[in-house]
């Protein structure tokens, strides 16, 4: 299994960001799919997920803001970032949990200042 994330980078408040995540060696199709975050000396917190039937999810503090739409045919979830917050600043990671294991990526680094 590989993610790899894309995407980051620095942003305005008020600005929009979407990440990439491509995956591989497993039946994308198949699996919900998440995007978690860890900011500077927080501990990371699911930001949003995504099933295989696309039912979706999202943490209160971004609903209204994010979405996590998937790409089958690309092996792809993205996360779309609208009206960023500095409070948005973090790492954000791809995940996805397979025969009984967690899987990572290396993350993309979204910056939010001014």
């Amino acid at each position: 299994v590989q993610l790899v994330e894309s995407g980051g980078g620095l942003v305005q408040p008020g600005g929009s960001l979407r990440l990439s995540c491509v995956a591989s060696g497993f039946p994308f199709s198949s699996y919900t799919m998440r995007w978690c975050r860890q900011a500077p000396g927080k501990e990371r917190e699911l930001v949003a997920a995504i099933s295989s039937g696309g039912s979706t999810y999202y943490a209160d503090s971004v609903k209204g803001r994010f979405t996590i739409p998937r790409d089958n045919a690309k092996n792809t979830v993205y996360l779309q970032m609208d009206s960023l917050k500095f409070e948005d600043t973090a790492v954000y990671s791809c995940n996805v949990f397979v025969n009984g294991v967690d899987y990572w990526g290396k993350g993309t680094l979204v910056t939010v200042s001014s």
